[in-house]
């Protein structure tokens, strides 16, 4: 198991890395706002963290923390901005916000380091740092998806209008999502960075937004499960595919089309409709006519005497 681990340790941490990011994009998305401020903010944590480490000589935990921040206060600043647009108005105006973090890190200077990027900002992180972080996020985020403030999520992203009309402040509840965003994409994009030790601009480029998209789009929108699953999916699929050779992005392409057309709900969503009509037939054998009926109690008690 040792060996295992430390030859595909790359991996492992990248599936932590990645899973932030995916989340950055689910809850928004669960809320019913299209957003993809968190790539965004992906690249500001990243870069911020390159900068505070390489040119002010912070540590780990305050470059992170400071990603983290910088990223909740830019996604939280944009959605007040854009709180108008809906839809994939709304979804086009966070590409666009993504894009120009890439150009201005592009024309930043000596203190992005240009078009070569920055290095040597390597951080003091381990896979059990990234565990941690992420088990405190995923914590959290499931909070938001049961119990009333799960309901009201859900009610958010089905029917605003119903939802404004129980009281329900849908404005709020959805710029909170840009905030969380911010945060989980100034996590991912920092801690990339701090294990990388470089951070270009083509690290903050639209493969990233359709990345996070086709992973909650296969593995499911509707729980950190589903982004989670999506990742462990696209994290190793070039390590499962690697037989294949020139033939794995073809292969890639038609999995994913499968996915799209086939699981509509992801492949957490399959798995629960599959439980749930499993559970239905169970109750209809149960309560089919040509089963025998329960015996009364009494009948059962007397029988035994």
């Amino acid at each position: 198991m040792t060996d295992w681990y430390f030859s595909h340790i790359v991996l492992v941490q990248s599936t932590l890395t990645t899973l932030l990011l995916a989340l950055s994009v689910q809850v928004p998305l669960r809320a019913g706002v299209f957003s993809f401020a968190g790539v965004g903010c992906y690249g500001i944590g990243g870069y911020l963290a390159a900068i505070g480490m390489v040119h002010y000589g912070l540590s780990t935990a305050s470059a992170i923390l400071l990603a983290a921040a910088a990223g909740g206060i830019a996604a939280y600043a944009l959605g007040l901005l854009i709180q108008r647009l809906t839809g994939l108005y709304l979804a086009m105006a966070t590409v666009a916000f993504t894009l120009i973090i890439a150009v201005v890190v592009v024309n930043g200077g000596d203190l992005t380091g240009s078009a070569a990027g920055l290095f040597g900002a390597l951080g003091t992180l381990d896979t059990g740092h990234l565990l941690a972080v992420v088990a405190v996020v995923v914590v959290a985020l499931t909070f938001t998806e049961i119990g009333p403030l799960g309901r009201r999520v859900e009610a958010v992203r089905e029917d605003p209008e119903l939802a404004s009309a129980m009281g329900i402040d849908v404005a709020r509840y959805r710029r909170a999502t840009f905030a969380v965003s911010g945060v989980l994409g100034g996590l991912s994009g920092s801690m990339t960075v701090l294990l990388r030790s470089t951070v270009t601009p083509d690290d903050i480029n639209f493969h990233l937004v359709v990345l996070a998209l086709t992973i909650i789009i296969v593995g499911g929108s509707r729980s950190w499960i589903g982004a989670f699953v999506g990742t462990v999916i696209f994290v190793w699929m070039p390590e499962v595919l690697a037989f294949v050779g020139e033939w794995e992005d073809v292969v890639y392409g038609v999995l994913v089309a499968a996915a799209a057309v086939y699981l509509p709900g992801g492949v957490t969503g399959a798995a629960m409709d599959g439980y749930r009509r499993y559970r239905r037939k169970r109750r209809e054998a149960q309560s089919s006519p040509d089963a025998p009926p329960p015996q009364p109690a009494a009948a059962a008690a007397g029988g035994d005497r």
